[in-house]
């Protein structure tokens, strides 16, 4: 199975401004075969009058110059569109990958898997699903630091490698090995 997993960071909601997408990150992977080679990333164009939300994680913050610079999602669309193309759709959480992507390009549709969905399936009593808190409680960490040596938490390639490597996770569980692509997809 072809999956690519997907994460945005964002300006988050600020009254009279759009959420707007700051970086985008991507991470292919086929099945148990994580592929760090095909991983791409880019930050993407913020007005620098462009207020972020007060709580907005990452390192935007840092990065104004550079984003006011940056692509807009229009001019890198043909190079991530071909990362995409034909693949399922991973994210943690996809409401804001789903409907940014949808933005960005309103005439393409894809196959979502939620990597949090399956998380509070698998692990209901783990206290909290978020990302960055079952990468380290599941013994993953270690390799996700392997895959992206000096990255952190709410970098888009961060994120997105972390989301390939939750899912594989998941699905060499014997519990979960043999469920099929639409036991995965969010409908």
């Amino acid at each position: 199975m072809q999956l690519t997993a997907i994460d945005f960071e964002t300006t988050g909601h600020v009254p009279g401004w759009p959420n707007e997408p700051w970086q985008v990150g991507v991470f292919q992977f086929c099945g148990r075969d994580l592929q760090p080679a095909t991983a791409y990333e880019s930050l993407l164009r913020v007005a620098p009058d462009r207020p972020f939300n007060f709580a907005a994680p990452g390192r935007h913050a840092q990065m104004r110059a550079e984003l006011a610079t940056a692509p807009t999602p229009h001019d890198i669309w043909p190079g991530l569109f071909s990362r995409l193309q034909g693949r399922v759709l991973v994210a943690h959480n996809i409401a804001t990958e789903r409907n940014l992507l949808a933005r960005i390009a309103p005439l393409h549709s894809f196959q979502w898997i939620d990597t949090l969905r399956l998380a509070r399936t698998a692990y209901p009593t783990l206290a909290s699903k978020a990302l960055e808190d079952l990468i380290p409680a599941l013994g993953l960490a270690p390799e996700l630091a392997r895959l992206m040596p000096g990255r952190q938490p709410h970098d888009a390639l961060h994120d997105a490698a972390a989301c390939a490597l939750l899912l594989r996770h998941l699905l060499s569980s014997p519990n979960w090995q043999h469920l099929t692509l639409d036991e995965l997809l969010v409908k």
